[in-house]
């Protein structure tokens, strides 16, 4: 089983998000970051906004922020949010012409994995896998006590 590009972007953006605290992030820094398309990012975020996980600031100093705390946000609700389904097998795809199924055991056997697989998932959270923002390549540093200092901070 493999987990979508999707849904990999979307955890990779949340996290993201979560590093650098109270500040907006953008697209643009996002897709930057992890060297992906903005297109494919922002139908990433537009998923996110709709499930609650981001909030979107509009405006031209606007973007993107975590639309719960960390710890309120389970990676399992992440992955069920992002991939359509888990059809590992035929016969749990729509238009099954599996000639087993009704006598073939493999899809009680690939349920009960993949209802593993989720549980699994379920007792993490944002706060569980968040890293601090010096980890993430190519996106902003917080700003150094000296720069800091000089701008009023």
């Amino acid at each position: 089983m493999r987990l979508t590009n999707f849904s990999d972007f979307a955890l990779r953006m949340l996290m993201y998000a979560a590093s650098v605290g109270d500040r907006l992030i953008t697209i643009e820094e996002t897709a930057r970051t992890f060297k992906v398309s903005k297109t494919h990012l922002n139908k990433v975020a537009n998923t996110l906004t709709r499930g609650g996980y981001l909030k979107a600031v509009r405006g031209r100093s606007g973007g993107l922020a975590l639309g719960l705390r960390p710890e309120m946000i389970r990676i399992g609700d992440v992955i069920r949010l992002t991939e359509p389904d888990f059809a590992v097998v035929e016969c749990f795809t729509t238009g099954n012409q599996c000639v087993l199924t009704g006598c073939c055991k493999l899809s009680s056997m690939f349920g009960e994995a993949i209802a593993s697989f989720q549980s699994v998932l379920d007792r993490y959270t944002l706060a569980d896998i968040n890293l601090p923002l010096k980890d993430f390549p190519g996106g902003p540093t917080p700003p150094t006590r000296t720069e800091a200092a000089r701008n009023g901070k």
